[in-house]
């Protein structure tokens, strides 16, 4: 089979195009020389709902990169796409063995996802020693990204609501399901061109009822709650205190602990119960419920349920009152009806789930 791939460099929906250098040349031969396949021989069992036709695979630029991945722009199928190749090292079988597994564990969850907030998976190709996995492409770049190119905190508390019910629909949906994403942070969350949040990556999520300990584990200690980072049981709660820092980020658009390296940061979550420093004008109705979130209690921290109906709230009540945040005042309970008296006149016939 002839011309099983294209690489090209792509921007702009393919209106403009460049040759390869000899050293991207070069690079690419050496990625794709583990991708060629007709198809057919990549399909093992429970794969031909998945497998990629690589004959309709071409891979782009390098957008971004991570420890042991690679991920590119390309078109599969006359679709843009992110292209996630992942390699595995020959001098270490454990490391290539618990990649295979991640490799694996992702695409299974992808497979099954539906929903406006997740990544949307395409499709994927299993040969070792590298594996392919493709989805939707996101012109957005991930929310770190954004956040980073914003003056600290400059983003507009309308924009952070919206973002915020982003990602909390994700993620409501996600524990509907059943999965751990268990490495939620704002470079896993992509933005499309309406400044929609989609959540991705999803290497190390779980079925919740095949989550055990975090012991070896691999998350990003920033994020991470005290439970994980002591390598303790977990439950879904560990998303919601990594939605804790993201709502953190989303108010200050700063890296939390930036004054820390990781690992000091871990000691300071676990062993001072430190949080990063809430603006001296955070609106009382952020501070309220990202305190809740990133509670050292897993028992104390909301549901997303919760935080959805909550963010809701908050919502419909700065599309009525312009001075919402200015005026909010915390709850004396976790109910949503009294968290939100101004809402509760116009709800009399209509009963609030707390």
């Amino acid at each position: 089979m002839k011309n099983l791939y294209c690489f090209k460099q792509i921007y702009n929906n393919g209106k403009s195009e460049r040759r390869l250098s000899l050293g991207e040349y070069k690079r690419a031969v050496s990625w794709s020389k583990y991708l060629v396949s007709s198809g057919a021989e990549i399909k093992g069992e429970g794969e031909g709902a998945w497998s990629a036709d690589m004959s309709q695979l071409f891979i782009g630029n390098k957008f971004a990169s991570g420890r042991h991945s690679r991920i590119y722009r390309g078109v599969y199928k006359q679709r843009d796409v992110a292209i996630k190749l992942i390699s595995q090292p020959e001098e270490d079988e454990n490391l290539a063995t618990m990649l295979e597994n991640h490799f694996t564990s992702e695409v299974a969850l992808l497979f099954r996802l539906r929903h406006p907030n997740i990544i949307t998976f395409v499709a994927a190709c299993k040969k070792p020693p590298v594996f392919c996995i493709i989805t939707e492409y996101l012109a957005g770049g991930s929310l770190r990204k954004f956040l980073h190119q914003q003056e600290p905190y400059s983003v507009p508390l309308d924009l952070v609501l919206k973002l915020a019910l982003d990602i909390a629909h994700g993620m409501q949906y996600l524990h509907s399901q059943g999965i751990l994403h268990r490495d939620l942070k704002s470079e896993n969350l992509l933005l499309g061109v309406d400044m929609s949040v989609k959540v991705a990556d999803f290497g190390i999520s779980c079925l919740e009822s095949h989550c055990g300990n975090a012991k070896g584990f691999t998350g990003t200690y920033r994020w991470m709650a005290p439970e994980m980072i002591k390598e303790k049981h977990h439950t879904k709660k560990v998303d919601v205190y990594s939605f804790g820092i993201v709502l953190w980020e989303l108010l200050t658009a700063m890296t939390p602990f930036d004054n820390m390296t990781p690992e000091q940061a871990a000691f300071a979550v676990c062993q001072k119960n430190a949080r990063p420093p809430l603006p001296p004008k955070c609106p009382l109705a952020f501070s309220h419920l990202i305190n809740r979130c990133w509670s050292s209690n897993p028992d104390k921290r909301p549901h997303f349920d919760q935080i959805v109906a909550i963010l809701e709230s908050y919502s419909e009540s700065l599309e009525q009152d312009a001075e919402f945040f200015t005026s909010y005042k915390p709850p004396t309970n976790h109910t949503i009806l009294r968290c939100f008296p101004k809402l509760i006149a116009g709800r009399r016939s209509t009963s609030v789930k707390a």
